[in-house]
């Protein structure tokens, strides 16, 4: 199915493209954290647990609009909002709204960097700032997450959370055995080593 005109004249996406004015020359992520205008409502539109954005039950086929309107992107404490300057809408997200696709590793232990690229091009330095959180999926897995900004996750893809929890080690926290992952001067903990059968 074609993309379903999500600019449209007079669409709610057209009316919040309009309201950011032309990217020509922007730089930076605009100030949403400080925007806080009225409440419109939710719109058709959900991001999908793999990261595609659809719109009145379509994918978005165009990843510049997809990166534009992920720069306007709040988790509020009640929804997900896309916001402007003169308006806020509610949207859907079924997981978290980005995903991590590429992952850079550099050094060992505490001192070891590790940097992820997600699907709409942010780059994100893991650190205490930028924490990984690990939670279990339905089938006893672990899936890591990684904090871009604000209160916005990526879920870091398969392939990569397999080489991410390759870097973990195990460490005492807390008087417990638990298994974690060292990265920018943090350790994030994955479970505690009993549960993963670490001996």
């Amino acid at each position: 199915m074609t993309d379903p005109s999500p600019l449209a004249p007079g669409s709610a996406l057209a009316r919040l493209t309009e309201a950011l004015g032309p990217d020509t020359g922007r730089k930076g992520l605009p100030p949403v954290e400080r925007w806080n205008p009225v409440y419109c409502g939710e719109i058709d539109m959900r991001i999908a647990a793999d990261g595609t954005w659809h719109y009145m039950g379509s994918p978005i086929n165009r990843p510049a609009l997809v990166r534009l309107f992920s720069t306007v992107l709040r988790k509020d404490p009640e929804r997900y909002v896309l916001v402007t300057p003169v308006e806020r809408v509610g949207i859907i997200v079924e997981d978290v709204p980005f995903i991590a696709v590429e992952m850079a590793v550099e050094g060992e232990g505490e001192g070891r960097q590790i940097a992820f690229r997600t699907n709409v091009d942010d780059l994100v330095q893991v650190g205490p700032d930028r924490p990984l959180r690990f939670e279990q999926d339905s089938k006893g897995g672990v899936r890591p997450y990684v904090k871009v900004r604000g209160e916005l996750w990526a879920r870091v893809t398969r392939a990569l959370a397999l080489d991410l929890v390759a870097l973990g080690e195990e460490r005492d926290l807390n008087g417990e055995a638990t298994f974690g992952v060292a990265a920018g001067g943090a350790f994030f903990p994955v479970a505690p080593a009993s549960e993963l059968g670490v001996p």
